[in-house]
């Protein structure tokens, strides 16, 4: 069996012009469908199909995160770049330990605060930085621990 050609992700927005003017910063392109309520994008690189669908009711943010891997710490620093002059980093991270794993990364939020990150992938890693059990636990990929009395 061949491996999936292309991924599909649909999110629920609450304001659909301002995921279209959010997503087209952050993609660098318009969307391939725009209908009442609805924008798809159909990325090549990688291959993803995303559709956001406009319902404040059913927007969520327990889901975790969505990101893409970089193949190159220049074209991490190049995506850095470009995120920077739209002005929609959120957070950036060097020499990270995230999800048992050695990154560079920065973090962008859309306008529901669905969280993205752009990352470069250095090696695994035996240990998870604590910090991510404590301060910001939302935007790693393990969940704080459970501590008992």
């Amino acid at each position: 069996m061949n491996p999936f050609p292309r991924m599909h992700v649909s999110l629920y927005v609450s304001d659909l012009n301002k995921s279209v003017d959010f997503y087209n910063q952050f993609f660098g392109q318009d969307p391939a469908k725009i209908k009442p309520h609805y924008a798809k994008y159909v990325l090549e690189n990688p291959s993803l199909i995303i559709s956001f669908v406009e319902n404040p009711d059913r927007v969520r943010q327990n889901f975790g995160h969505l990101g893409f891997q970089v193949e190159t710490v220049e074209e991490l620093n190049i995506r850095l770049w470009e995120a920077r002059k739209k002005k929609i980093v959120a957070r950036e991270e060097v020499g990270t330990t995230c999800c048992y794993a050695k990154q560079d990364k920065f973090w962008v939020n859309d306008p529901d605060g669905v969280q993205w990150e752009v990352y470069y992938f250095h090696a695994d890693a035996e240990f998870n930085d604590p910090r991510y059990e404590t301060e910001i636990a939302s935007a790693c990929c393990t969940p704080a621990e459970k501590t008992t009395a």
